[in-house]
């Protein structure tokens, strides 16, 4: 059950994401944000995650000197490089879907999209078909994602191609780092060591799009407040989260509790950005809720 508190802490963090942005200065874009998150995020988790790491390894010595280590080499190197570059990867899709579509659908499609990927490419690398407590949970989360979505949007015509290509990319690319994490802790590589990787490569890749954003706002005390937080809170200790939480679920269950996000983004939208929500839209949050109680439930019964 910690484990799937965890993951779902990680989730509640994720969604203050927008919230953040929403109460920071003007003159910032998505994609300056989104750089200035993975720089002080990836490097704070990589900081973080070695720290946790160092002092991991001193206790398994001592309680185990005879136990087996991973060894360091270049194949599980590249998978947690992999899990940074999608990790990078994921803001400007997300945030291509959302200058195309608005934030409430390309919610939807991302975080709608990611369960079912996961699922996917879980059952493509394990033959292992995910339970049926999965499916019906993730249908129940997914219907409240959608309810979600078309009852916060006030705009009308149909969606952008190219916008529903980055968001469900995004879904992707998550769905992709979750199931490259879950390969290399099921390989006895320790958790703090596999997110440490990720956001080393991740703040890399961020740094190498630096000198093409405009990060003039992080004078500004609230653009610094602002990357911080994104930084610090919804990277790296979310990202600590996950990655701790995914030694006890899989990645499929991981990626359906991550639909929290949309959960706590909408509960903040409303008490704090003074935001209103139409019936559809609280029936989707119940129905999302619905879903994310039936996973919880299930997982201190069985690992789902």
């Amino acid at each position: 059950m910690l484990h799937v508190l965890a993951v779902f802490a990680a989730a509640l963090l994720f969604g203050t994401t927008g919230t953040a942005q929403a109460l920071g200065p003007e003159g910032t874009t998505p994609l300056s944000v989104g750089v200035m998150r993975m720089i002080v995020g990836g490097t704070g988790l990589a900081l973080i995650a070695s720290l946790l790491a160092w002092r991991h390894a001193r206790v398994q010595r001592r309680e185990r000197p005879d136990a087996a280590r991973p060894s360091w080499m270049a194949k599980p190197v590249l998978l947690m490089a992999l899990t940074g570059v999608c990790l990078a990867v994921y803001q400007p899709l997300f945030f291509l879907g959302t200058q195309r579509n608005g934030v409430a659908v390309s919610t939807v499609i991302a975080l709608g999209s990611a369960p079912v990927i996961a699922g996917l490419v879980e059952w493509a690398l394990t033959r292992r078909l995910p339970t049926r407590t999965w499916v019906a949970a993730t249908a129940l989360a997914t219907v409240g994602v959608v309810l979600l979505g078309a009852g916060g949007s006030a705009t009308g015509g149909g969606a952008d191609p190219l916008g529903i290509a980055g968001a469900v990319g995004a879904g992707a690319a998550f769905a992709v780092f979750a199931n490259i994490q879950r390969r290399l802790l099921d390989a006895g590589w320790d958790p703090f060591t596999v997110v440490g990787g990720m956001g080393a490569s991740a703040a890399l890749v961020a740094l190498a799009a630096l000198p093409f954003v405009d990060v003039s706002w992080l004078a500004d005390p609230r653009g610094l407040a602002m990357a911080l937080w994104l930084g610090l809170a919804t990277t790296a200790v979310a990202y600590v989260l996950f990655t701790w939480g995914l030694q006890g679920v899989s990645a499929a269950t991981a990626a359906t509790l991550t639909l929290g996000e949309p959960l706590t983004a909408s509960i903040l939208g409303v008490v704090v950005l003074g935001e209103q929500l139409s019936g559809p839209a609280v029936a989707g949050l119940l129905v999302l809720g619905a879903g994310l109680v039936l996973l919880a439930l299930a997982h201190t019964r069985a690992r789902v």
